[in-house]
């Protein structure tokens, strides 16, 4: 925790801010920016929204002010920056949000920075067709090994109200891999 306030006090001084934030994106390029592909899929989308996550928590983090953990607080940042990303791309295509990221699922065979193999691509087009919220969870969760008080600051949800989007997500995962 002491950690955490030293690196904010020096992110939001302008004279250790430069820094500062070469320690934040040292420690966190890797984990942010796999939160983010678990998103968007694709790795150069990734690239882009992690881009403008760091822009966001640049230009944000005079205004951080401790409530949420900093890790939380960035998370929740890449979280929008994705689903906006998502949301945009889709509304070019003229597709939902479903539709456009089904269509990046059934791309990630192509992609040479996708190491899956076969079920792994199953699992990510089951994950794909999940509701955006429980989608949200389950990658938080399954992947990222969070636990519900941490995915709850992340994304301003109740805790019990997650637990049920997790097990629901789960549920129809498995149906869906079985249908396939």
């Amino acid at each position: 925790m002491e950690e955490q306030t030293l690196l904010i006090n020096a992110l939001q001084n302008p004279k250790t801010q430069e820094i500062g934030f070469k320690t934040l994106i040292k420690e966190y390029q890797q984990p942010l920016y796999w939160h983010i592909r678990k998103i968007v899929l694709d790795h150069e989308d990734a690239d882009d929204v992690l881009q403008n996550t760091y822009i966001k928590i640049f230009k944000n983090i005079k205004n951080f002010r401790g409530d949420s953990k900093l890790y939380s607080w960035m998370y929740r940042i890449a979280t929008n920056e994705s689903l906006t990303f998502i949301k945009q791309k889709s509304k070019k295509l003229g597709l939902s949000t479903n539709e456009y990221t089904e269509k990046q699922v059934n791309k990630l065979e192509a992609d040479v920075y996708f190491e899956g193999d076969e079920i792994a691509r199953k699992l990510q087009l089951a994950i794909a067709k999940l509701p955006e919220k429980q989608r949200l969870v389950f990658n938080l969760r399954y992947f990222d090994e969070l636990k519900y008080d941490e995915i709850s600051e992340i994304l301003e949800t109740s805790i019990g109200s997650l637990k049920a989007s997790y097990h629901h997500a789960v549920k129809k995962i498995k149906n869906e891999i079985e249908k396939q």
